[in-house]
This record gives structure tokens, sequence and C-alpha cells, in this order.
């Protein structure tokens, strides 16, 4: 499961995402970007995050700390603002926490170069869990410290929120033409080549076990928490060893 701290004060929300993430304090004394599960998108948003976030980070891609963290909805008493007071008052108990890259500016590709072989291991990435939310309008892409660092991951693996439908879902190609990464000339064979032997259901089985049990109980049609990891990785094992062959969109589409 993640490390999980506690919210010690609200500082201000965030008004880039549409939904309404807010900046915190914790008790391990970080300073965490706050996604609620009171948000409109629900849970599943949430899930999204942890299961791309730290697949991510066991692929060697960069990708913020996360951690739950426990929200009393007292810190929103003092909040002027009636939308996000209701928002911190609708999540109580566990919330996600992204470690707040202090300094980091938004991905701007001019202004920062990125090798074949980075964006081939993003686009590939992005392709295994189909995230249609890294597009050149918006990147989802940090540069912090000299690196580019991958954020947001809540609009990924649609086939969740189908979950009948979802290995027709998890079939389809993935579309990069509007890519922030196409003009980098990504390398997806060699990112391919090295990441796909990685997904494995031991490392599946590690990744959805960060996800908090309270944001998985109650799916209909799955018995337990358990069970809807399972779904989770089905998907992301059928379609690693072909995905790079089904990604459109790209210059010299290969």
């Amino acid at each position: 499961m993640l490390t999980e701290v506690t919210a010690t004060r609200y500082i201000t929300p965030l008004r880039e995402g549409g939904s309404l993430p807010g900046l915190v304090e914790a008790d391990d004394l970080g300073t965490y970007v706050l996604k609620f599960t009171g948000a409109g998108q629900g849970r599943k948003t949430l899930v999204a995050e942890v299961v791309c976030g730290e697949l991510a980070r066991r692929l060697g891609l960069r990708v913020p700390r996360l951690v739950t963290v426990d929200l009393d909805p007292v810190l929103g008493l003092a909040e002027p603002d009636q939308e996000v007071q209701q928002l911190l008052k609708s999540s109580g108990g566990t919330n996600l926490g992204m470690r707040f890259l202090s300094g980091a500016l938004g991905f701007d590709p001019l202004a920062f170069e990125v090798g074949p072989e980075e964006a081939g291991r993003i686009v590939w990435f992005d392709a295994l869990v189909n995230n249609v939310d890294r597009s050149w309008r918006n990147p989802n892409l940090l540069r912090w410290r000299g690196e580019l660092w991958l954020i947001d991951h809540g609009a990924t693996m649609i086939w969740h929120h189908n979950w009948p439908g979802a290995d027709a879902s998890a079939a389809r190609p993935y579309d990069a033409s509007d890519h922030a990464l196409r003009s980098s000339a990504p390398d997806l064979a060699s990112a391919a080549a090295d990441l796909a032997p990685r997904i494995t259901e031991d490392l599946l089985a590690e990744v959805t076990a960060e996800v908090p049990d309270s944001w998985l109980t109650g799916e209909p049609g799955f018995a337990d928490p358990d069970e809807l990891r399972l779904a989770y990785a089905r998907p992301l094992i059928a379609r690693a060893a072909t995905v790079h062959q089904r990604v459109q969109g790209l210059e010299g589409d290969r």
C-alpha cells in the first residue's frame, strides 16, 4: 500500500485541473497536490492515478511520489470558496496526494528537447494505458531539475468505466496524432523491446496492491477488491506485447 500521511493544512486550490485539486501540507512535513475522492470524476480517477503512476515508476519513468492522504473535513471550514469548501467536506478519509514539485515548469517542446529514446518510452507507456490526456494542448509533463516528469493519469484505462467491454476496449489502437511528444521522433520499437517483457502478472499484482481497498470496494460484478485488482491487470497484460504496432498518428508510422 502507498505510504499514508495526514493533511495538517489546506493551502490553496489549484485551478488548472478539471477536478479542482488542492495543495496541502501533511504531518510528514511534505507538500502535496491533493486529489479528492469527492470530486466529480470519482474514485476511479484516483485508482487510475495509482495504477498508472506506480506502473510508470517501476518502468523507470519519473512520476512524483504518490501517497494516500487522510483528510479531516474540518480543514475546509475556513475556506471562503463554497465549491472548494464543499469538496473538502465531501472528501473526508482517504484521498490521493502527489508530491508537489516546487519550481517545476510546464513542458514546452520548443524550450526542452526530448530525445527519441525517452519520447518512445513515454509514448509506449501512454499507449499501454490508453492515456488520452498527454496532448500538445495539455501535455501533463513537467520539467523539474532538468528532467521530464509525468503527472495526471486520471484519464487512462478507459475500459474500467465499462468492465463488460474491457477486453474489446483494450484491444483498440492508440491515436498518438496529438501526443505532446509526437515531434520528438519516438523510438517505439526500442521502448517495446525493453518495456513490454516487464509487464508481468507479478509486476501488476505489486502495482494494484498499492490501491486502497476502500477505492475498490463495491464495484458491480466483483466480489471483492482483489478480484477487481486482477481485472485491472488483465487488459494491460494483453495489451503490452503488441500495442506498439497499433499506435497511430506518429510521423513515419511503424
